[in-house]
């Protein structure tokens, strides 16, 4: 399957395990690998033959910046499922979300939750 990435798409959010995480926000970044058929596009050079790049940044940048869940894991999912539903052409996606400055002491680094969805193929109609 061909693939086309996005990746570092950054948004202020409120998802988070503590009260203030909820609150106050924090920056999180995104990568996204979406699965779709690039044949046609490869062929043609026309736009409207590939996925628009730029929604794909929009649905990730607007749900980093109106979710309010508990858990990354959540976020992640519903981010996934945001792309999956955005174009049917996308098959399978894996989305990458990094909270980018966790609230945990004596810790400079980041925590990453990884996930990939396929689309659920169409029932076989049995006879």
């Amino acid at each position: 399957m061909d693939c086309i990435q996005v990746t570092g798409i950054r948004g202020y959010g409120y998802t988070g395990f503590f009260a203030a995480e909820q609150t106050l926000g924090q920056w999180f970044e995104v990568d996204v690998r979406l699965g779709v058929d690039l044949t046609i596009a490869g062929q043609s050079d026309r736009l409207e033959d590939t996925l628009n790049y730029a929604q794909v940044v929009e649905t990730v940048q607007t749900r980093l910046q109106t979710a309010r869940f508990r858990l990354l894991e959540r976020l992640v999912a519903v981010i996934a499922a945001d792309l999956l539903a955005q174009d049917e052409r996308i098959q399978d996606v894996q989305v990458r979300l990094t909270k980018l400055t966790p609230p945990i002491p004596n810790f400079a680094g980041q925590v990453a939750v990884e996930i990939q969805r396929r689309r659920n193929p169409a029932p076989v109609a049995v006879e």
